[in-house]
């Protein structure tokens, strides 16, 4: 397996989530961004030191083919969208993914500055998220959030993709989508109204028993021991000015299906619940899926893809001299 990104690293403080799209013609530079970018990494890491800067690099289905040749992930595809009878799971544009995370926020936007800087003209950013961790790891709803993360060998089983696909062994699948709550509506609610809506005590992180656990809870909807794991690396991100409070999901796997499987109950329903109530108070608007590559994949590219041949042109011809504009070459007659 090659070295896998640094998905499995501790959450930090802080991070920041670019999303971008590749502008006509943008291939070269992206390309070469690309390949720069784990030694710029490494220079704005070391001018920043203890910070824990990293930064995982994901490129989407569409992008990839435009981008290189030779294999690609066999389980890439763009983000489906997952349209429910009440609540919708959108699918919205995003070609290359820079999640950027630290100890501290200057060397996020450091680092973000000069992925921007470097991408100028050749890209589109159509999303700039800057995440934060909140009290105990909870998230702006007041629960903690990822405690049923798996842990050591079961992490890494359930992000990185293994000998199913050798050429890529080491990647990981991801989902990214952002939410945002209505603060307003949930606190209205009891702290027992809250806990059965999410699944888990509020105070200590209990889940609740069978018993008193909504069939339509977060936690039952998201069981991974039905669904299979995943590795969530979620962030609070909020504007007090705006309004606007969230959290944005990010979730790595070594099979996209198990992720989006989760989303289709949460959205589409099952035989036990029509949809996962969290989304009474909390709205997706966006979702894009990309492939995180080993590690190694940014030291080597794959060559870019072999230019397309252009279409042969409708010429005219008159005694064998060909004219490039259509005409028949004699005044303003032209061949109808």
């Amino acid at each position: 397996m090659g070295e896998p990104q640094p998905i499995l690293d501790p959450l930090t403080p802080a991070a920041i989530f670019l999303v971008a799209t590749i502008d006509e013609g943008g291939e070269a530079v992206v390309r070469d961004l690309l390949a720069d970018l784990p030694g710029l990494r490494r220079s704005v890491g070391f001018r920043t030191p203890g910070s824990g800067l990293a930064c995982i690099t994901s490129i989407g289905s569409a992008a990839w083919d435009r981008l290189f040749s030779g294999p690609k992930p066999a389980q890439l595809h763009e983000f489906p969208g997952f349209p429910g009878e009440k609540h919708q799971a959108p699918a919205t544009p995003g070609d290359l993914l820079f999640h950027i995370k630290a100890e501290a926020q200057d060397a996020c936007f450091e680092l973000a500055m000069k992925i921007a800087e470097r991408l100028s003209g050749a890209v589109t950013i159509v999303d700039q998220t800057v995440g934060f961790r909140y009290y105990e790891q909870r998230d702006l709803l007041g629960f903690v959030d990822g405690t049923e993360n798996p842990e050591g060998e079961l992490a890494a089983t359930a992000a990185f993709v293994g000998d199913e696909d050798p050429e890529f062994a080491g990647g990981s699948y991801v989902i990214v989508q952002k939410y945002l709550h209505d603060l307003d509506s949930w606190k209205a609610l009891s702290t027992t109204e809250q806990e059965k809506v999410i699944g888990r005590t509020k105070l200590d992180d209990f889940e609740l028993s069978d018993a008193e656990k909504p069939a339509n809870s977060h936690v039952a909807v998201n069981d991974q021991d039905e669904n299979g794991n995943i590795v969530r690396a979620n962030m609070p991100f909020g504007s007090v000015k705006d309004g606007e409070f969230g959290t944005y999901y990010i979730a790595y796997a070594d099979d996209p299906a198990i992720t989006e499987n989760m989303l289709i109950r949460m959205f589409q329903g099952s035989a036990d619940a029509a949809y996962d109530r969290i989304l009474d108070f909390s709205t997706a608007v966006t979702g894009t899926s990309f492939f995180a590559p080993p590690a190694g994949f940014f030291d080597a590219l794959p060559d870019a893809p072999a230019p397309a041949a252009a279409a042969p042109r409708e010429s005219s011809e008159t005694n064998g001299v060909v004219s490039g504009d259509g005409s028949l070459g004699i005044g303003t007659l032209r061949r109808s």
